[in-house]
């Protein structure tokens, strides 16, 4: 059993760390245990008797001496660093405990031991998961084989600020439903509360600049710079810069658009113009046409003008003609004058009769009028006798009102005396509100336990819904299980659940992209022989079957942005493809493969669509690498080896041949694998073990939900049980309440009875009053009456005296008409004698007449035409008045006319087109020409205010992210200075804020310049010294507590591994002594510090150091630099270790090794 060998912890807080380097040994119950010292080792000196093999004996529990160490002062670890890990039944372990320093860890061992499980103890303890280490998808895979339950503790460092003690974090993984539980400091909690925690103290599990693991190296070295940017401002900038950075982002959006915008309105524009200016000849000679036009139809419409001048000279003729006739009429009746004398005497008799005749029938009308007036005023004086009779009568119901209110006042008067005279019994108040309390808590007593009741009621309810949910879906993954499309996305989720969650998103929300974006080659793609299946597969690395494909750039942005900030999934691979497979050719014909023992090329075997086989021919290579069916003979590999292909796989064997072109044409190495079998795009039979988990799985969330059916069914019976007996409270609260409301409004009234008499006395007052001023009332109406028979007298006299006039009056009119009929008939009698005189007369009056109708004939067609003129006039515009002004005064119709068609052959003339609509289309484009200059204007203005944004964004972000970088770029290039190599950090500044990237600049020889850092000038070594050495530049700047970095040296030559560990000893412990390299070292006369030749006696020299740091490597070169501070957990496991693995004392074999070589050094 593997175990790390820590010596077993006792209780202590975040200032009690044990000493700077320490040997660990597994947890054990040992009751007693020695003291060690500043290396680890038990405080013995070498008089205490040790095995050979370096474990102490059975019965050694004591030590023996003194130590011959000074122990320096223990140094304290960081707000958020890691104080402690102790696992159970965690991967490999069955119980073990790390203490791990404040400053650098090194962790050592055999490959297999257990290493990079701390990783995933570390990331999965803290709440972060698998999909952050690259190695299982499942938390349940993390439980030690054979075990159903895996526990992680870990302690933190205090902030002094906010917590009292460590917090400690415990996770527990149940391999059974694939859960975790976590508490803090012994307190259940969840997982959202211990990531949050971890942010408080800025731990960034998911920044690949902080926390590194083995599986993760390659993500890290294939993050593009831009990523690197971000992942460096996550790690030591503080979160207003990656705002700001964000920010400037939207913004330049924005300002992109604006200048799209504005560069397709000024591109409209000129060409409105261009087109404005090419037409205006042309509209001129329109408008001149529509001038003549406008002067037809202004003619057209002027004719009645000149018919009104017309008419009115007509008019005047016609008034001439008739005052002539009139003379000559005034003239023939002078002449006839003695003959019609008589008979106008006569006329005029007749006429005083009828005056007269007409003035006494006014008479007789007034005399009507008369009596009529004084009937109606006799009938309107019978009408207010009958008004003052129920004035009486009304008064007299009031007064019997006003009596019987006297009666009633006089009543309570005597009441309210006889009140007063007996008091109300006393009441305890103090009594009633004691009961009403007692009955009020037990109502809220009920009340809350009905809450807590339905509490529980909804908590059931969510479970039973969360329950329903996993059904269903459970109901759903058994559906895909029987399926080819749900086989591959099951098969997906298995692999990567982030994926297969960001797949699912994406189907759902294909409109709002520009183009189809593709899913990974898992679901996307198959193989169309399946004898090549396992071949094909080989090609893959996970990462590439789970690819996301965007066919275009502001896909990937916005896709990126949704899946990585607001998802927040972690394990998505997402790429941009905008090529086709023609921009793929393969390096020779297929017809030419047989030679080369191949039967196509891996694109011929895969289907898919043409976005994601692009996207596979630009990262697997499909294109170019070989498939064959038989293994490749000796004479075929010398062929291609020499030949255009560098990929191909056969049966058993995956082939790479790598040409190192700088060290010339035969410097070449070929990597051999071998052909995995497939599992992706297999025709597999239904997993029946799956199928039957899911089943078992139903079966129990039913049970479950019926277990909450019941619980829920008791809370009701007891819901129904306390509203009874809060019922009930309620029931003799208010009796109590209406009982003590009685006795209070009793004794209120009781001593508001004085109050009660005074105003009663008052109201009885006020009635005795008003009964007495009806009295008065109705002796005023008597008199009222009394005078009425007066007026009632006076009136009938008048009437009758009316009555007598209107006779008389009748008389006379009838003598007066009489008269008239006598007077007719003696004209009638004269007039016959002068017929002729009359005739003549008769035949002038008549033509005097004619010419009166002619001149009113003339006088109305005047006016009618005077009125539609003037309607003209006073309906035309300014324009068409103005044109009126201009006519010739004395212009007839006929002459209008012949204007007229002058200018209508004019017009004929003139060329004939769509005027109209070529018009109304420059008069519409001149608009729109001023609208897009209004609307440049204001889009000059959107873009100087985005400007100005940015401006002031940028002011205060890029000089910060030029400190920081400049920073990391000193002390990178002195990293590198320290290994005899170049380097320096700087900020590729794009004009789009998303493109800023960190390039990283880098010279391994003398003869080359500074080139950036990349997979293709750089070998895997100079990478790996790289990444670590950028890593180590951001130790002093980090804001994380703790970082990790598992086997960054897998790569290094040793000369580099052994400066990169030097130097980041140094950093990390703090030493400055540590910052030359071991050339400067020797060549000043000091001796090599290394781990086996150790001796510090002080704390000169020291710094403080950065945060606390983790280096996991399986190997160990030889005398590696060692410093105080450095610990160094050392990982053993195997056969031969002993039961009880904390008799393994590292300190004591360092002593035995020391004793040995110095033994050695003596002979």
């Amino acid at each position: 059993m593997p175990s790390a060998v820590t010596p077993q912890r006792r209780s202590r807080d975040a200032s009690s760390d044990d000493e700077d380097v320490r040997s660990s040994a597994a947890a054990s119950s040992a009751a007693k245990r020695a003291r060690l010292n500043i290396n680890g080792d038990s405080a013995r000196t070498a008089l205490d008797p040790i095995r050979a093999n370096g474990y102490a004996s059975d019965d050694d529990d004591t030590s023996h001496g003194e130590t011959v160490r000074r122990r320096r002062p223990k140094a304290k670890h960081q707000p958020g660093s890691i104080v402690r890990v102790k696992l159970a039944n965690f991967v490999t372990y069955t119980a073990v405990e790390f203490l791990p320093g404040p400053s650098l860890n090194m962790v050592i061992g055999p490959n297999g031991t257990g290493k990079s499980t701390l990783v995933c103890a570390i990331c999965l303890g803290l709440g972060w998961g698998p999909q952050h280490l690259g190695r299982a998808k499942d938390v349940s895979e993390f439980v030690k084989h054979g075990e159903q339950e895996a526990t992680i503790e870990i302690e933190l460092a205090a902030d002094p600020t906010r917590h009292r003690r460590n917090p400690v974090i415990r996770c527990n993984i149940k391999r059974e439903n694939n859960k975790s539980t976590f508490s803090i400091d012994g307190r259940p909690s969840n997982k959202k509360a211990v990531i949050e925690l971890c942010k408080s103290f800025t731990i960034q599990i998911d920044n690949l600049c902080q926390f590194l693991p083995q599986d993760k190296v390659v993500e890290f070295a294939a993050m593009t710079p831009i990523e690197l940017l971000r992942s460096t401002q996550r790690a030591v900038a503080p979160q207003e810069m990656l705002d700001m950075h964000d920010e400037l982002k939207e913004h330049r959006q924005k300002q992109k658009a604006i200048q799209a915008k504005v560069q397709a309105d000024q591109d409209t524009l000129a060409n409105l113009e261009n087109r404005h200016r090419m037409q205006a000849d042309d509209v001129q000679r329109m408008r001149e046409r529509e001038l003549t036009k406008q002067r037809v139809r202004y003619l057209e419409a002027a004719r009645p003008i000149p018919k009104y001048m017309e008419a009115k000279k007509m008019y005047g003729a016609a008034k001439r003609s008739k005052r002539q006739a009139a003379s000559e009429l005034e003239d023939l009746k002078r002449e006839v004058e003695p003959s019609l004398r008589a008979v106008n005497a006569k006329q005029e008799y007749q006429q005083q009769v009828e005056a007269v005749t007409s003035a006494r029938k006014r008479l007789v009308q007034e005399a009507e009028k008369t009596a009529d007036g004084i009937d109606r005023k006799l009938k309107a004086l019978h009408d207010r006798k009958g008004e003052f009779e129920a004035e009486i009568e009304a008064e007299k119901n009031g007064g019997k009102e006003n009596r019987k209110e006297v009666a009633r006042l006089e009543q309570n008067v005597v009441r309210l005396k006889k009140q007063i005279e007996e008091e109300p019994p006393d009441m305890d108040i103090s009594g009633y509100n004691e009961r009403t309390r007692e009955k009020q808590r037990a109502m809220d007593d009920a009340a809350n336990k009905v809450r807590e009741l339905q509490r529980k009621q909804e908590d059931l309810g969510r479970n039973g819904k969360e329950k329903n949910q996993r059904i269903q879906q459970a109901k759903r993954d058994l559906d895909n299980l029987e399926s080819q499309a749900g086989q591959q996305e099951t098969k997906l989720a298995q692999t990567s659940n982030d994926t297969f969650k960001a797949w699912e998103w994406i189907k759902q929300h294909q409109d709002e992209f520009e183009k189809q974006v593709f899913g990974p080659p898992i679901v996307e793609c198959s193989v169309t022989d399946l004898q090549y299946v396992d071949q094909i597969e080989t090609l893959f690395q996970r990462g590439q079957l789970l690819t996301l494909t965007c066919q275009t750039k502001n896909d990937f942005r916005k896709l990126s942005n949704i899946l990585h900030d607001r998802l927040h999934l972690a394990e998505v691979n997402i790429q941009h493809m905008n090529g086709t497979l023609e921009n793929f050719p393969p390096p020779i014909e297929r017809e030419q493969l047989g030679r080369y023992g191949l039967t196509g090329w891996a694109l011929d075997y895969i289907s898919g669509p043409e976005p994601v086989m692009a996207m596979l021919c630009a990262n697997v290579r499909i294109n170019s690498t070989g498939v064959g069916d038989r293994d490749t003979t000796a004479q075929q590999f010398e062929m291609l080896q020499s030949g255009p292909i560098e990929n191909w796989v056969t049966k058993r064997s995956s082939y790479k041949i790598t040409r190192r072109r700088e060290y010339g044409p035969s410097a070449m190495s070929t990597n051999v694998r071998d052909v995995r079998k497939a599992n992706i795009w297999t025709n597999q039979p239904i997993d029946m073990t799956a199928k039957r988990d899911l089943q078992e799985n139903i079966e129990g969330w039913q049970s479950e939900i019926a277990e909450f059916v019941k619980e829920n069914r008791e809370a009701q019976t007891e819901i129904e049980q306390l509203r009874t007996t809060i019922r009930d409270n309620q029931e003799e609260f208010r009796r109590l309440h209406a009982e003590k409301g009685q006795k209070q409004r009793l004794m209120v009234e009781f001593k508001a009875l004085p109050t009660k008499l005074a105003q009663q006395e008052e109201k009885l007052a006020a009635a005795q009053e008003s009964l007495a001023e009806v009295r008065q009332r109705l002796s005023a109406i008597a008199e009222k009456q009394e005078q009425l028979g007066y007026e009632r007298a006076q009136v009938a006299v008048d009437y009758v005296a009316s009555v007598e006039s209107l006779q008389n009056t009748h008389a006379s009119l009838y003598e007066a008409e009489i008269a008239l009929i006598e007077a007719k008939s003696d004209l009638a009698h004269l007039v016959e004698k002068n017929t002729s005189f009359k005739d003549l007369l008769t035949a002038k009056q008549a033509e005097v007449d004619h010419l009166s109708e002619q001149v009113s004939r003339c006088h109305a067609d005047a006016s009618q035409i005077y009125a539609a003129t003037k309607r003209l006039l006073e309906e035309g515009s300014a324009e068409f008045n103005a044109f009126v002004q201009e006519l010739p005064q004395e212009m007839t119709s006929d002459e209008l006319e012949a204007e007229i068609d002058s200018e209508k052959t004019r017009l004929d003339l003139q060329h004939e087109g769509n005027d109209r609509g070529i018009i109304k289309e420059f008069e519409n484009r001149e608009q729109s020409i001023q609208k897009l200059r209004a609307r440049l204007e204001q889009l000059q203005e959107e873009l100087a205010d985005a400007e100005d944004r940015i401006t002031g964004v940028r002011e205060r972000w890029e000089p910060e992210l030029d400190r920081l970088v400049g920073m990391i770029s000193r002390s990178f290039g002195e990293n590198m200075q320290q290994i005899g190599c170049a380097g320096e950090v700087g900020v590729a500044k794009e004009e789009d804020f998303e493109d800023w990237a960190i390039k990283i600049l880098v010279k391994f020889r003398e003869s080359e310049p500074l080139t950036p850092l990349d997979s293709h000038r750089q070998s895997g070594g100079e990478r790996a010294v790289s990444t670590i050495f950028y890593l180590m530049s951001l130790q002093s700047l980090t804001r994380s507590p703790f970082r990790v970095v598992d086997e960054i040296n897998q790569g290094m030559d040793p000369r580099n591994e052994r400066l990169v560990h030097r130097r980041m000893v140094g950093i990390a412990c703090g030493d400055p002594s540590l910052s030359t390299s071991p050339d400067d070292e020797e060549s000043n006369g000091n001796a090599n510090r290394s781990f086996d030749s150790v001796t510090v006696t002080g704390d000169a020299g020291l710094k403080a150091p950065g945060s606390q740091y983790f280096l996991i490597t399986p190997k160990l070169l030889p005398s590696l630099t060692y410093a105080r501070g450095m610990r160094v957990l050392c990982i053993a496991s195997g056969e031969h270790m002993p039961a009880k693995a904390e008799k393994v004392d590292f300190g004591h074999c360092v002593d035995l090794a020391r004793g040995l070589r110095s033994t050695v050094a003596v002979r």
